[in-house]
């Protein structure tokens, strides 16, 4: 095996050579539990564990590795390793971590394509999609909508779930898959291209241990059915995991997630709700909050049915998210640069009492 088989390439290696870092062995995150870590390299698996220097220099939880990182290490028999440097990421997918506003909690880094997977019965909902798309678009990963379970319903609601996602979501590729026949597979297999790194999100009980059981041709991970008396899916997947499949595609799979705050303090938000932000240029007032002004382009377009009600009402609940989300990442900002300036000055004051 060679690294390019795990997606390394010549950006990563120009990186590892300008900063000096070819005395140590090259590897990838496959599995994050707890600050340990197990990292592949061309000579096998290692279990790893951070440097001191690298716990007690983070800022918060993006400079932790996480799964899909390329590391420099150093490895020790019989395989354990020892990681150094985390190598710069083209792509990030995060979102807040469940329970601490403001902090961020990463889900994959040097993510290519993800898949947005959703089934067609109790999960559906176009407005966490959105939700999803936000986040890819904030981490420059290509997105794609499978939706699971077909088998379920006719071949007329299927393509009526298929209209009702194009009149909201344009220009992302939807592919409709089943499980149990297989329909659909073809179409999904093709979009897998080797060197290439997936990973897939959506709600525990939507398939995406199965679909990834069956794209791998073994049981990698274990599947439940859905449970009968609350009607949702249990989280059996619980790390994030990254696997080679036999075509040279590289898939991450994800737990669960019954929340998706999003962690977008870029332009993830403008680019998936684009027609509503090429609107707001029209607007009357440069400060247009598109809720109550007169000259409002976006109200108007919604009072046509030009824009869905349902995507108007979900860019203004994402659009106060993204804001409360800022808001507190600038205070935490303050805080630690307050902290930071306390500590310079004690160390003064101590240098100057030595």
């Amino acid at each position: 095996m060679k690294l390019e088989d795990l997606g390394y390439n010549y950006e990563f290696e120009k990186f590892r050579l300008d900063n000096k870092l070819d005395m140590f062995e090259t590897g990838r995150v496959i599995t994050e539990h707890k600050e340990r870590y197990i990292v592949k390299t061309t000579d096998g698996e290692f279990e790893a564990e951070i440097t001191g220097n690298i716990r007690f220099t983070a800022n918060g939880r993006e400079d932790f590795p996480a799964v899909g990182d390329w590391v420099a290490m150093t490895t020790y028999e019989p395989d354990f390793a020892v990681i150094h440097h985390i190598l710069p990421r083209f792509s990030t997918i995060k979102r807040q971590a469940v329970g601490q506003f403001g902090e961020i909690q990463i889900i994959a880094t040097n993510i290519d394509y993800a898949f947005l997977v959703q089934s067609v019965d109790r999960d559906f909902n176009i407005n966490r999609l959105e939700r999803y798309l936000i986040v890819c678009n904030s981490s420059k990963v290509n997105p794609i909508i499978v939706l699971t379970k077909i088998d379920l319903i006719n071949e007329q609601q299927v393509s009526a779930l298929l209209e009702k996602i194009k009149v909201r979501i344009n220009n992302v590729p939807i592919i409709p898959i089943s499980n149990e026949s297989h329909e659909g597979y073809e179409s999904i297999k093709g979009t897998i291209k080797k060197g290439k790194t997936y990973c897939m999100l959506g709600s525990s009980g939507v398939g995406k241990s199965t679909l990834l059981n069956n794209l791998s041709g073994k049981t990698i991970m274990r599947t439940e059915p859905i449970s009968q008396s609350t009607d949702k899916g249990r989280h059996i997947t619980s790390q994030r995991e990254l696997i080679i499949l036999e075509n040279g595609g590289i898939l991450i799979d994800n737990p669960g997630m019954k929340e998706v705050s999003i962690a977008d303090s870029t332009n993830g938000l403008e680019i998936t709700f684009d027609r509503i932000i090429s609107l707001s240029r029209y607007c009357k007032f440069i400060d247009c909050t598109h809720t109550n002004e007169m000259g409002c382009s976006v109200l108007e377009a919604v009072d046509k049915g030009e824009i869905a009600v349902a995507s108007y009402e979900n860019y203004l609940k994402m659009e106060r998210e993204k804001a409360r989300f800022e808001s507190t990442l600038a205070e935490r900002r303050n805080i630690d640069r307050q902290f930071g300036k306390m500590m310079k000055n004690y160390k003064k004051d101590i240098n100057k009492n030595r």
